[in-house]
C-alpha cells in the first residue's frame, strides 16, 4: 500500500504558512508523496518560482496550477524551469510549462502521473475539452506510469461528477479543486478509482474562499469593485489522504481532512 498527501487550494501567505506548519508538524509518517495545488498561493492568484521553491522546501514534493496560473507577472517565463509544477493539461498546446509531471515515487519503484484538467463551466480562461484530453493523457501515460493522479479544477459539481464516471478505473485518483469548500463525498468509484468533488482550501477559514470578509459582502451588495484582501484568521489545512493498491494499481481508501492550524 501506498499513501499519498493532496492537499487544497494553497491561499496567500497564511495558506503557505500553513502547509509548513502542517507538513513539519502533522505529516503522517508513512506518507510516500505529497501533491498540492498551488494556484493561489502568491498573495491569492498565482504563483511565482520564488514560492514554489519556498512550498518544496516546506515539503510539497510536486505542486499544480488552475485558472490563476497566469496571474502573476512574468511567470509565463518561469514556469518551464520548474521541475515539480505543472500547469493544467487542457490548455492550448502554445501555453509554456509541463502539461503533467512523471514522477518516480520515493523509496519505491512506482511513477505516477500527476496532472490537472480544467472545468468549462461558468471558468473564464479559454481550454479544450477536459474528458477528450484526458483520453490522450491516458493514451500518453498508461505505459510508463503505474499511478494516475488526476485534479479537476472546475466550477460546477455536475461537471466534476460526470469527469469522474468518465475517468473511473482509468485514473488511479480524481480529486476536486476550486471551489475552496471541501465536500463530503469522497468514495472508491466501482472500478477503484478514488473520487472526491472538492478537497477544500488551505488558508484563512474566517474568511470568503480566503478573501477578508467585509469587502466580499460590500461588493455583494453594491456591485462595486474593490479591493478584497487575503484574510488571516483561523488558518485551515484541508486535504485528503489517498492509500494506493501497488500491485493492482487501484485506490483502496481516500480520507478527506481539515486541520486548524495554530501559527
Amino acid at each position: 500500500m501506498l499513501k499519498i498527501l493532496f492537499l487544497g487550494d494553497i491561499v496567500g501567505r497564511p495558506g503557505r504558512h500553513g502547509v509548513a506548519h502542517f507538513l513539519k508538524e502533522s505529516l503522517d509518517t508513512d506518507t510516500a508523496l505529497v501533491i498540492a495545488n498551488a494556484e493561489n498561493s502568491a498573495g491569492g492568484n498565482g504563483l511565482t518560482s520564488k514560492i514554489s521553491l519556498e512550498l518544496k522546501k516546506s515539503g510539497c514534493d510536486l505542486l499544480t496550477l488552475g485558472d490563476h496560473v497566469w496571474d502573476q507577472k512574468n511567470f509565463q517565463n518561469e514556469i518551464s524551469t520548474l521541475e515539480n509544477v505543472c500547469r493544467p493539461y487542457n490548455l492550448p498546446l502554445e501555453n509554456p510549462g509541463k502539461k503533467y509531471l512523471l514522477h518516480k515515487i520515493p523509496q519505491t519503484d512506482k511513477t505516477i502521473a500527476v496532472a490537472t484538467f480544467l472545468g468549462r463551466s461558468f471558468m473564464k480562461i479559454q481550454s479544450d475539452c477536459p474528458f477528450k484530453k484526458f483520453d490522450l493523457f491516458y493514451q500518453e501515460v498508461v505505459e510508463t506510469a503505474d499511478f494516475l493522479f488526476v485534479e479537476m479544477h472546475a466550477e460546477t459539481t455536475a461537471e466534476k461528477i460526470a469527469f469522474g464516471w468518465h475517468v473511473n478505473g482509468r485514473a488511479s485518483a480524481v480529486v476536486g479543486t476550486h471551489t475552496h469548500v471541501q465536500t463530503a463525498d469522497g468514495e472508491i468509484l466501482d472500478q477503484g478509482t478514488a473520487y472526491l468533488t472538492d478537497v477544500g482550501m488551505c488558508g484563512p477559514h474566517r474568511s470568503v474562499l480566503g478573501r477578508e470578509v467585509d469587502p466580499i459582502i460590500q461588493r455583494f451588495q453594491d456591485g462595486l469593485p474593490r479591493k478584497c484582501p487575503v484574510a488571516d484568521k483561523d488558518v485551515r489545512v484541508s486535504g485528503c489522504y489517498i492509500e494506493l493498491d501497488s500491485m493492482q494499481k487501484i485506490a483502496l481508501n481516500i480520507k478527506p481532512f481539515q486541520q486548524k492550524i495554530d501559527l
